[in-house]
């Protein structure tokens, strides 16, 4: 809880440092380049203080210090210089950004860090910023036109950035696309401070660096965008990151996380060892951010269990969701949300129209496009069942429905409950408005739709009806715009004919009329005359 509370001060203090250093930046900057300066004080610009004072080992810079000292390396860019700057250095990873995007103060922070550990490394890279609300020109030359946006030039030329937002994975990104993906290790004090410094890491074991073994683990090193490959070809180095080895030319994913170890079993092929870094990568129960999201979505592991609580209620699910995790490792992801991230957690609660306060378990099938509810308290022990039944494929698919309706009109309310009773099951041939609270011409459709069921009053084999679609579903409703109307002859519900919505009321009339017949057959005088009308 004390970590929690320090890591929200932080971040807060964070965001105010990163408002005030983006105009700040701007406005030295400007002093620094003008349209006559040639870039002669590149090199003094972008060093650091000599004198400055080394902190003791393991100690981080406050968030502060670290603003303060990366104002000294990360360039700032203008109308003036930018096409100067990309074009005259080998290796450019430029921010895009706007002083008033809250996003764009929230990854200032990490590319700050990213570029003090790139810059302590020796990495020949130059970090740059530049504001794109105020340098619209130089935004538009360089292809700036959402933010945060973060782009690398290599000898001038553009390479989309395509990595994780954390500090960490700003600088594996970069040292993988400017230069080796592969750290080597050969001593025991590297291997302690590569677990010290990588929350995730692949490690290559091999007696040479060189044969199709190991060739094939640089390619996957260089392919995967997010975690730092390590290779040593000493067993006890080795040993140190991923201990109990038995063998050579060993590749093993090493994690923070209870689940610490993974050993890559297959042949050494690099689309093989890509497949197995996805499939182990994340932690047993994953806390889902923004950060993380796309990663999280786009995992391998289609089937994925998500599990919402308030943050203080974490503590008592989170091991027991290990525990169950353990059993379905690399079949099911399973994913921790906040409820009181509305960010996070309202989308996922509206797709199955509900509320909460208390913990709640649900999961996407991402391959087939089906969600579940467990509708039981989330014990381990009926948190296991319903996993079981996911992978066995018996766990019925989710549909939301509204509440049964206690009052009939005239056009009667279907909800996901009743679609099966009011319009599949139903002896009556059925005309079902479909409809959403949003549509606009929904209002003028279900106003006709209400004349047609008083101008078809008695008529006792036909059922005027509408639904929510934005609240209810039923797998043999799949509509897609609204509104919607869909006529179900008596005599066949699985081949609902689909009603022109240009149609007006003498139109859907004369329609009824010739599908529709009265109980003898034929339809009275009365009616006939108001079909007419």
């Amino acid at each position: 809880m004390v970590a929690r509370r320090l890591t929200s001060k932080l971040l807060a203090v964070t965001l105010l440092f990163s408002l005030l250093f983006c105009f700040y930046i701007s406005i030295v900057a400007s002093e620094h380049f003008n349209e006559d300066d040639d870039l002669e004080g590149l090199e003094e610009l972008l060093a650091l203080d000599d004198e400055e004072e080394k902190l003791p080992a393991g100690e981080k810079l406050s968030e502060a210090d670290l603003l303060t000292k990366a104002q000294r390396i990360v360039l700032q860019l203008t109308n003036e210089n930018a096409k100067k700057v990309i074009d005259g250095n080998e290796f450019v990873l430029l921010l895009g950004y706007a002083p008033w995007c809250h996003r764009s103060a929230e990854l200032m922070p990490q590319f700050a860090e990213a570029a003090v550990v790139l810059k302590e490394m020796g990495s020949p890279l130059l970090m740059a910023k530049l504001d794109a609300e105020r340098h619209t020109k130089a935004a538009s030359l360089l292809g700036i036109k959402g933010f945060p946006t973060l782009i690398l030039y290599i000898n001038g030329s553009a390479l989309p950035y395509n990595g994780g937002l954390t500090g960490e994975e700003i600088v594996i990104w970069a040292r993988k696309k400017t230069g080796n993906p592969v750290i080597k290790v050969s001593s025991t004090i590297e291997a302690e401070e590569a677990l010290k410094k990588y929350q995730v890491l692949v490690l290559g074991l091999f007696k040479t660096f060189e044969g199709s073994s190991y060739n094939e683990f640089v390619k996957a090193a260089t392919a995967n965008n997010e975690i730092q490959f390590i290779v040593t070809s000493s067993p006890e180095v080795a040993g140190v990151l991923f201990p109990n080895l038995a063998k050579d030319n060993f590749i093993g994913l090493v994690k923070k996380e209870p689940e610490q170890y993974a050993v890559y079993d297959s042949n050494f092929e690099e689309s093989k060892i890509l497949e197995f870094v996805d499939y182990n990568k994340f932690p047993l129960v994953t806390m889902l951010t923004e950060h993380n999201a796309l990663r999280v979505y786009a995992s391998p592991i289609k089937l994925q269990v998500f599990v919402f609580s308030q943050a203080n209620d974490l503590k008592g699910l989170l091991v027991p969701l290990q525990d169950v995790a353990k059993k379905f490792k690399s079949k099911i992801m399973f994913i921790y949300v906040d409820l009181k991230d509305d960010n996070l957690a309202k989308p996922f609660l509206t797709l199955f129209g509900l509320e909460t306060e208390d913990p709640l378990v649900t999961a996407f099938d991402n391959a087939i496009g089906s969600k579940y509810l467990l509708e039981s308290d989330p014990t381990p022990s009926n948190l296991e069942e319903f996993c079981s039944k996911l992978l066995q494929g018996t766990q019925p698919p989710y549909y939301k429905s509204d509440l049964v309706p206690d009052t009939e009109g005239i056009v009667k309310a279907v909800v996901g409950k009743t679609f099966d009773a009011l319009v599949l099951n139903s002896s009556q041939n059925v005309l079902l408005e479909v409809y959403t609270p949003w549509c606009i011409t929904c209002d003028t459709t279900a106003k006709q739709i209400e004349k047609l069921a008083k101008n078809f009053k008695g008529l006792d084999t036909l059922t005027f009806a509408r639904i929510d679609a934005s609240s209810n579903e039923h797998p043999k409703l799949e509509v897609s715009d609204y509104p919607t109307l869909l006529f179900y002859p008596s005599g066949d519900k699985t081949k609902p004919v689909k009603l022109s919505n240009k149609w007006g009321f003498n139109e859907l009339a004369s329609f009824i009329r010739t599908k529709v017949k009265a109980s003898d057959g034929v339809l009275s005088s009365d009616q006939a005359g108001k079909d007419e009308l």
